[in-house]
C-alpha cells in the first residue's frame, strides 16, 4: 500500500482518521466501477451529490484521469502539487454564502454550470469519497423522470423555491421542494410548518402578488400547476367557516364568478396582467371543455376569430428565470405575419390530437393561447407560466431555470406545431427511389408530392422550403440526388481572421533535433489546416506524415487526428507537438515512449517521443527504437564513431531548418548497435540496457520489459523510460523541455479590427461543395461500402418565410465557442434569385424583407437574448428585451449579436415588378 504523503496525513488526523488511503488507482478503479453500476440501474429518486469541480479535478489528476475524462479548463487548476492527493472534500465555492454558510441546508449558487462548476456523482460514489477524504458540505439531489412522450431521467440540481406568505401577519418563509412534489405534499409541509389543520388552510397561486387560483390539495404537481422558480404563494386560514384577514376581521369564502365583458381572449374570462383578475375564478365552472382545453391557464373555453386588439404585438414576455432564451424566439414567432393571422382565427378544426409524433395537440394550444394574449394585452407583459410548463413537458431539455439556446427551442416549436397541426392523419408509406436519369424537376416535384402527402399543417405551407442535395462517390463516381424539404438554413460563419500557431516538430526516426515551427492558419479553421501548414513549413516528405499531439503535462492528453476538428478548441497556452512519421503499411506499431526520473517517482518529466515500427516481436526491438529516439540528445562527448549509411533502411535526411547536430550521425538501424547496446558486466543476458516497461493508457500500470519479452504489435504500444544517472551523463534532456505555447500574447498586442462578412458569404459557404467527415461516411450502393463522398446543396424550392440560423456557437468535447462575427445583412431586398436553381416560375419571388431577429449578447453560460421584430402594420421596429418593449430605429437592428434572422417573401406585383411587404421602401 502506498504511503500518502505529509500533508494527507496530517489532514487525515485532523478529520479523526488514521486509516491509510487506497491506492490512487484502486480509488479511481472503485469510483468508476461504482458509476458504472448506478448507471445502469437508474430509477426516480436515485440520490447523487454535487461535488464541485475545483476539488474533483484535483482528485483526478492525484488519480492520473487525465486522458481526456474531463476537460482541462483554467479556473478549475487550483494551485495544487500535481499528483499531489487532495485535501477534503471543499464544496465551498459552489453554495451560496461559501466557507460561512452554517445552514443545514446550504443552498447553490444559481449561476452555476454542470461540468464546469460541478459534477453530480452518485451515492455510492459520494459515500466512498465521504470516507477517504471527510469535508463537505453535502449537497444530495433526488433523480426525477421527465418527459411526456419519452421519459427521461434527470437530476434535479435546483429544486423549486417558493415564498410562502402568510396572510396573517404577512410573514414570509422560503419553502424548497421538488417540482414533482404533490399539491397534497405542500399542503402537508406548509401546515406542519405553520401548526394548523390542513381542512383550514387555502394555499393560492399568489404569482406577481396577484391571486390566480387556489391550489387545492390534490396529486398534482407543482409542475403541473405552474408554479415557477421564487415565486410567491399565499396562505389563508379558515377560523369557524371564515377567512381572517390581516386585521384579524373575520371574511367569508364566497365564490364570486368572473366579471363578462365584450372584448375576451377567445371567449374566455377578461384579463389584467394576461390572467383572471376575479377571486374565485378558479371556481369558475367551465363547460364544455375537453381535458386539453381544460389545463390551459385561465380556462379558454372556444377558440373563436378575435381581431388584433389596439397596440396589439407590443406586449412584452416576463423572464419567469433564465427564460429569455424563449422569450427571444416566442416573439419572433408571434410576429411572422401568417402565423399571426392563423393563430388569431379558428384552428380548432387542424389540431390533430391523434398524431403520435405530435404533442396532442396540446402545444400548438398552448402557443396559440399566448399569441391571442399577446396580441390583446396591450402593452401589459405576459407571464408564459402556462406555454412553460407544456414544453418542460414534452421537451424535458428545456425545463429547469438554465440558460439554453433559442434556435434549438425555435426548431422544437416549428416541428413541434407542425406535428399538432398536421392535417394528415394517417400517412401513407412511400419508397423514396435513387433516380439520377429523369429530370430534376421531375425528381423533385415528386419528392415534394411524397413529402406534402404526410406533411400538410401551416408550418409547411408558410416555413418549408427544399433543397437539392448531391452526393458523389469518390471511387466509382456514382451519383445520388435527393431533394430533401428544409425548415430554416444553418449557416456557417466564414472566416478571413488568421492566428499564429508554433508547434514542435519531433523526428520519428531520432534523425534530428525537435524544432519548433510558427504558422499562420485561418482562425476558423480545422486541424487540417494546420496540418498542412506545419508539414509545408517543416518541408514534409511524401513519404512522411505528421501526428499533431497534445501534450499536457509531459503526457500526450490527445492526438490531434480528426482533421475537421475546429482550431478554436487549441487554446493559446497549450503545448501542440507535431510527429514526423513514415507512411507504412497495415502493421505498423505506433511506439509512445515516456519519461520518469526513477521507479519511486510517478510524476512524467520531458515531452513523449513517439516512432513506429513495423516489424515489433520483442522488448529488444522497442530498445532499439529508443536508442534511435534518443540518438540526436547525445552529448558530443559521448557519440560513438558511428556513420550513417547511404540508404540505410528508415535514413532520413535533415532537411529541417536551424541548426544541426553531430549526434544524428548515430542513426541506428538493425544490426548496428551504440555503445548503449552493450551490456554492462554483471547484466542478465536478458536484460535491456534501458529501464523500460510497459504501461497502459492511463500510465498506472508498469511491467518490466526484457530482451525476449513478447509484444502485441499493431495499435499503440506505450512505454515507460526511467532516466538513471547513466541516461542523464549521455543525453542533454534539456531538448525536450519547455515546450513553447501555441501562441505567447504580448502584453502590448493590439486589438484587431472586428471582422465582417454578408450575409451571402455564409449562404456560399452553406451551399459549396465539401467532402463528408469520417464519421459521416456515405454508402454507396454501387460500391456496396461506406465511403466519403463529396456533398453539394443546392436551393430548389423557397417557403414564404425563410430562417437563417447563423451559427455562432461551436461545441466540441474539448471547448465551447461563440463567434462574435458581425455578419451584414439586408433588411430588404434580399434577392435570392441566382442560389435558387428550379425554373419554376410558379413558386413567387425570390425577394425577402427582413421582419425579426433574434439576438444572443455575451458569451456561452452568461449571456442574454432579446429581439428586434417589426410590425408590420405601422411598418415599425421594437426591441423585446423580456418584459420591456421599446421602439427602435432601423439602422440599430444589425448587430453582430444578431443570432437568428426571419425574412418574408415580397409578392410579386400583376404587373411581374416585386413588391414591398411593408410601407418601406428601398433597400439597405
Amino acid at each position: 500500500m502506498t504511503i500518502p504523503d505529509s500533508s494527507g496525513l496530517n489532514y487525515m488526523m485532523e478529520n479523526g482518521s488514521i486509516d491509510l488511503p487506497c491506492k490512487p488507482e484502486e480509488e479511481r478503479r472503485i469510483v468508476q466501477d461504482l458509476t458504472a453500476e448506478a448507471e445502469t440501474s437508474l430509477r426516480e429518486g436515485n440520490l447523487y451529490y454535487v461535488i464541485s469541480k475545483r476539488w474533483f479535478s484535483v482528485w483526478e489528476r492525484y488519480t492520473l484521469q487525465t486522458d481526456g475524462a474531463y476537460t482541462f479548463e483554467s479556473e478549475s487548476l487550483i494551485s495544487t502539487n500535481s499528483g499531489a492527493r487532495p485535501g477534503p472534500i471543499d464544496n465551498t465555492d459552489i453554495i451560496a454564502n461559501g466557507i460561512d454558510d452554517k445552514d443545514d441546508d446550504p443552498q447553490l449558487l444559481r449561476t452555476l454550470e454542470e461540468g464546469r462548476d460541478y459534477l453530480l456523482v452518485p451515492q455510492e460514489v459520494w459515500e466512498k469519497l465521504l470516507e477517504w477524504y471527510k469535508g463537505g458540505p453535502a449537497l444530495p439531489r433526488k433523480m426525477i423522470s421527465q418527459g411526456e412522450q419519452q421519459k427521461q431521467f434527470s437530476v434535479e440540481v435546483f429544486p423549486l423555491c417558493l415564498r410562502l406568505i402568510d396572510f396573517r401577519d404577512q410573514s414570509e418563509v422560503i419553502i424548497r421542494s421538488s417540482k414533482k412534489a404533490s399539491l397534497l405534499d405542500l399542503y402537508e409541509r406548509v401546515c406542519q410548518l405553520k401548526g394548523i389543520d390542513q381542512q383550514k388552510a387555502r394555499i393560492w397561486d399568489y404569482f406577481n402578488k396577484r391571486k390566480h387560483k387556489i391550489l387545492n390539495p390534490s396529486n398534482q404537481t407543482m409542475e403541473e400547476s405552474d408554479l415557477q422558480m421564487d415565486q410567491d404563494i399565499l396562505l389563508e386560514v379558515l377560523v369557524d367557516g371564515f377567512d381572517m384577514d390581516s386585521t384579524g376581521n373575520g371574511l367569508a369564502l364566497v365564490p364570486v364568478e368572473p366579471p363578462t365583458s365584450s372584448v375576451t381572449i377567445a371567449g374566455g374570462p377578461s384579463l389584467s396582467n394576461g390572467y383572471s383578475t376575479g377571486y374565485g375564478s378558479n371556481m369558475y365552472q367551465r363547460s364544455n371543455l375537453s381535458s386539453t382545453f381544460g389545463d390551459m391557464e385561465d380556462g379558454y373555453d372556444s377558440l373563436r376569430p378575435i381581431h388584433r386588439g389596439d397596440r396589439g404585438g407590443l406586449a412584452g414576455l416576463q423572464n419567469l428565470g433564465n427564460t429569455c432564451f424563449m422569450n427571444s424566439a416566442i416573439q419572433c414567432l408571434v410576429h411572422t405575419p401568417p402565423l399571426v393571422d392563423y393563430f388569431l382565427d379558428d384552428y380548432s378544426d387542424e389540431i390533430n390530437r391523434q398524431n403520435p409524433l405530435g404533442m396532442h395537440g396540446e402545444l400548438a394550444l398552448a402557443f396559440g393561447e399566448l399569441l391571442r394574449k399577446l396580441w390583446s394585452s396591450g402593452r401589459t407583459p405576459v407571464a408564459p407560466r402556462a406555454f412553460k410548463g407544456k414544453l418542460s413537458r414534452f421537451a424535458p431539455q428545456f425545463s429547469g431555470y438554465n440558460q439554453h439556446d433559442s434556435q434549438e427551442l425555435l426548431a422544437f416549436l416549428l416541428d413541434g406545431l407542425h406535428e399538432d397541426l398536421n392535417r394528415v392523419k394517417q400517412k401513407p408509406y412511400f419508397e423514396t427511389k435513387d433516380s439520377d436519369v429523369q429530370p430534376d424537376e421531375e425528381v423533385a416535384e415528386e419528392f415534394w408530392r411524397y413529402h406534402k402527402a404526410r406533411n400538410d399543417s401551416v408550418i409547411v405551407d408558410v416555413c418549408q422550403g427544399q433543397y437539392k442535395s448531391t452526393l458523389v462517390c469518390p471511387v466509382c463516381s456514382k451519383i445520388s440526388i435527393t431533394f430533401d424539404p428544409f425548415m430554416y438554413l444553418s449557416l456557417p460563419l466564414p472566416s478571413v481572421a488568421t492566428r499564429t500557431m508554433t508547434v514542435t516538430v519531433f523526428y520519428g526516426n531520432g534523425s534530428g533535433l525537435p524544432m519548433p515551427f510558427t504558422v499562420t492558419v485561418l482562425k476558423q479553421g480545422c486541424c487540417k489546416d494546420l496540418n498542412q501548414a506545419v508539414s509545408a513549413a517543416c518541408c514534409l516528405r511524401s513519404d512522411e506524415y505528421l501526428l499533431l499531439a497534445e501534450v499536457y503535462e509531459n503526457r500526450i492528453y490527445r492526438y490531434l487526428e480528426n482533421p475537421s476538428e475546429a482550431l478554436i478548441s487549441i487554446k493559446d497556452d497549450e503545448h501542440i507537438v507535431a510527429y514526423r512519421l513514415p507512411k507504412g503499411g497495415a502493421e505498423v506499431t505506433r511506439l509512445e515512449i515516456r519519461h520518469r526520473r526513477n521507479e519511486n517517482e510517478r510524476k512524467l518529466f520531458l515531452t513523449p517521443l513517439v516512432t513506429s515500427l513495423e516489424d515489433l516481436r520483442c522488448g529488444a526491438d522497442i530498445e532499439l527504437a529508443v536508442n534511435r529516439m534518443l540518438s540526436p540528445l547525445r552529448r558530443k562527448a559521448f557519440i560513438p564513431p558511428v556513420p550513417v549509411q547511404s540508404g540505410q533502411e528508415n535514413g532520413y535526411a535533415l532537411d529541417a531548418p536551424g541548426e544541426r547536430n553531430d549526434c544524428s550521425s548515430t542513426l541506428l538501424r538493425p544490426g548496428i548497435q551504440s555503445a548503449d547496446n552493450i551490456e554492462p558486466e554483471g547484466m542478465s543476458i536478458s536484460e535491456l540496457s534501458l529501464r523500460l516497461c510497459l504501461t497502459d493508457d492511463r500510465g498506472v500500470s508498469c511491467r518490466p520489459i526484457l530482451k525476449d519479452s513478447p509484444i502485441n504489435p499493431g495499435g499503440l504500444v506505450k512505454v515507460i523510460l526511467e532516466w538513471t544517472e547513466k541516461e542523464h551523463e549521455l543525453y542533454d534532456a534539456c531538448f525536450l523541455k519547455d515546450l513553447p505555447e501555441v501562441h505567447k500574447t504580448g502584453v502590448a498586442a493590439k486589438k484587431t479590427k472586428q471582422e465582417a462578412i454578408s450575409l451571402f458569404s455564409c449562404l456560399d459557404a452553406f451551399l459549396k461543395e465539401e467532402p463528408l467527415g469520417p464519421d459521416d461516411m456515405w454508402y454507396c450502393p454501387r460500391c456496396k461500402e461506406h465511403r466519403q463522398a463529396t456533398k453539394k446543396l443546392d436551393l430548389w424550392r423557397l417557403p414564404d418565410v425563410l430562417v437563417f440560423h447563423l451559427k455562432r456557437f461551436s461545441y466540441s468535447r474539448w471547448l465551447k465557442n461563440k463567434l462574435d462575427t458581425f455578419v451584414n445583412f439586408p433588411i430588404r431586398n434580399l434577392d435570392l434569385s441566382k442560389y435558387v436553381k428550379s425554373n419554376d416560375a410558379s413558386e413567387g419571388s425570390h425577394v425577402y424583407e427582413l421582419y425579426a431577429i433574434s439576438n444572443h449578447y455575451g458569451g456561452l453560460g452568461g449571456g442574454h437574448y432579446s429581439a428586434y421584430c417589426k410590425l408590420v402594420d405601422d411598418s415599425r421596429w421594437y426591441h423585446f428585451d423580456d418584459a420591456h418593449v421599446s421602439p427602435v430605429s432601423e439602422s440599430e437592428i444589425k448587430t453582430s449579436a444578431a443570432y437568428v434572422l426571419f425574412y418574408q417573401r415580397v409578392k410579386c406585383q400583376p404587373n411581374g415588378t416585386v413588391g414591398e411587404t411593408s410601407q418601406g421602401h428601398g433597400s439597405a
